[in-house]
């Protein structure tokens, strides 16, 4: 599994072994920072994985348990309603703090942007667990939200750093095994923590936590990092410190991390909003906020193609049909996800009836399916060292988990057809994860692994946004008017009642003619949506036919690999190779 040749080749490459380099360029200083992960003997190589397991653990412990704490931390405030947009604004922040974090760990070091993530989750913690009002509450969700989506990045990034791409994929899908675990546990560790301690301790026990888990990780990776520094030794030249600080904002990028940083805060704000906000998309506010965002993007791409001396987002990921490919599949197999599962515990909680212990059962299937089909992909591509047909096969298996969606909506559909959607989902929709992933870190260099990481998870998190606006427009455009339909009987007001209240809706037995109209719209809606994830669903399928075949060898990446990608006989690769 791990891989010392890459930490071999710079040092035949750079020559330094014994000899001193005076400035050496930024791409050789970038290409030792990431060499380090890859200095170890096995007791190092054993302390970084047992230190990568306790991080992955910790991870989905914090994401099966912290969400249930909000609506109670905001309640005590009597600041409920303002749940959806703090959701907003915690989404956003671990949008924007992908690349931010990623060109961290290029420009420092793995070490370092972890030890960055630790204080901004310790103080996120602490500031939520001590908070005194609603503004405390605010300011902790934003610190924490950057220890979060950083947690997130910096595991996948060391675990491509360490790994040759036979095992990429195995050991990527290892990351996400703990939330087999913690999809039960944890909601009864925080069902407990509410019930007995109050959410105060639900926060605070990570403060803790979180320090105790990512110690060893993070000492592993310092220790490798100051041995591979002492391999390479520089002797530079002496700078003034606001030489040194021009040079550190040109190699950060700190005018394309803020470009694409209000890009992706503007763009995301109104489609984030839309799952919250009635009728958004008649306010202009909202419009002119989302315009100016998409304003930003040719900026930002002016600036970092152009300008930029080390850009954020180089221009090469742009011509890489593997980066684009993957990225837009994410997007995509996210936009359909969210269509069709921003709805469905309320339209299983009204449709169904089931006793809400069971429903909530019921929407962990799909993450459950999505661990367990993504572990074996990962043992797919170990043993058949390709990918692509995978890929495939997974993006048409998630299409008929959202097609068959259409035969069991209705309340007298089979309960294991309904379940048997969200399991279909989850296989295509974990094998297609894995695959892309793997993809993308496949098709470029060690150096640009972080941010292209940084990048495809970037423009998930678009599709992922675009999917809930969309799902959350059809609601509210479609519900009221399929209500007046199948309840003309009643007065707006009480309609009024049924749309904005999920209790309500459900209030009636089945059988009442309230409670059956009520049903009917529901399935009215749901078909809607369905129809539109299905009609998202198949574009991910014509790019994947599209994606080259990389072999997942002995290396780092596919650029190093004597094996070329499996293409037809007529396709080019020039920019699968830039």
């Amino acid at each position: 599994m791990p891989n010392n040749s890459g930490y071999q080749r710079l040092q035949a490459h750079d020559a330094v072994s014994d000899s001193v380099v005076v400035n050496p360029s930024p791409e050789i200083l970038q290409a030792q920072r990431a060499a380090t992960t890859r200095f170890y003997g096995k007791r190092g190589q054993w302390a970084l994985y047992i230190s990568l397991g306790f991080a992955a653990y910790i991870y989905s412990l914090d994401g099966t348990t912290t969400y249930a704490y909000l609506p109670y931390a905001t309640s005590e405030f009597s600041a409920h309603r303002l749940l959806g947009p703090i959701q907003v604004t915690q989404g956003i922040i671990i949008a924007v703090g992908k690349p931010v974090i990623a060109k961290i760990a290029d420009v420092e070091s793995r070490g370092a942007a972890y030890s960055g993530v630790l204080v901004f989750y310790v103080i996120g913690y602490a500031v939520l667990c001590t908070a005194q009002n609603v503004q405390a509450i605010v300011a902790g969700i934003v610190m924490y939200s950057i220890g979060y989506t950083g947690l997130q990045l910096l595991t996948q990034v060391v675990i491509a750093d360490i790994t040759t791409l036979k095992w990429r994929g195995l050991i990527l899908s290892l990351n996400s095994i703990p939330f087999l675990i913690n999809a039960f546990v944890g909601s009864n560790i925080s069902a407990a923590i509410i019930e007995h301690a109050g959410w105060r301790w639900g926060y605070g026990i990570f403060v803790v936590l979180i320090p105790v888990t990512l110690s060893p990780l993070i000492i592993t990776l310092l220790w490798s990092e100051r041995i591979t520094n002492r391999q390479h030794t520089h002797t530079v030249e002496p700078k003034t410190w606001t030489r040194k600080l021009i040079d550190t904002a040109e190699e950060l990028d700190i005018v394309g991390l803020l470009l694409v940083g209000a890009s992706i805060s503007l763009t995301l704000l109104p489609l984030s909003l839309a799952r919250h906000v009635e009728r958004w998309r008649d306010t202009a506010g909202m419009a002119s906020i989302f315009l100016l965002g998409i304003l930003f993007i040719p900026i930002f791409a002016w600036w970092d193609f152009k300008r930029a001396k080390y850009p954020v987002v180089p221009f090469r990921f742009v011509v890489n049909r593997s980066v684009v490919g993957a990225s837009l599949i994410g997007a995509l197999d996210f936009m359909a996800f969210y269509l069709t599962f921003t709805y469905l515990f309320s339209f299983v909680v009204v449709v169904k009836g089931w006793k809400l212990i069971n429903t909530t059962y019921f929407m962990q299937i799909q993450s459950m399916s999505m661990t367990v089909f993504a572990f074996l992909a990962g043992v797919y591509m170990h043993r058949f060292r390709r990918y692509k047909m995978l890929l495939v096969g997974g993006l048409v298996v998630r299409l008929l988990g959202v097609a068959l969606m259409l035969h069991s909506r209705g309340a007298e559909g089979s309960n294991f057809e309904l379940a048997m959607t969200q399991v279909l989902q989850g296989v295509g929709g974990g094998i297609a994860g894995l695959s892309i992933q793997v993809s993308s870190q496949a098709s470029v260099l060690s150096g640009d692994v972080a941010m292209v990481t940084a990048v495809v998870l970037l423009i998930t998190e678009f599709g992922a946004a675009s999917g809930g606006a969309i799902a959350g427009a059809i609601w509210s455009s479609q519900m009221p008017s399929k209500l007046a339909e199948y309840l003309p009987f009643l007065s707006p007001s009480e309609r009024d009642k049924l749309y904005g209240s999920l209790n309500e809706a459900a209030s009636k037995p089945r059988g009442d003619p309230v409670r059956e109209g009520v049903i009917s719209a529901y399935e009215d809606v749901m078909k809607i949506m369905v129809f539109a994830g299905i009609a998202v669903s198949i574009l991910p399928i014509l790019i994947a036919l599209s994606m080259p075949n990389w072999y997942l060898g002995d290396e780092q990446n596919a650029r190093q690999v004597s094996v070329p990608p499996i293409v037809d006989d007529n396709e080019e690769e020039d920019g699968d190779l830039e």
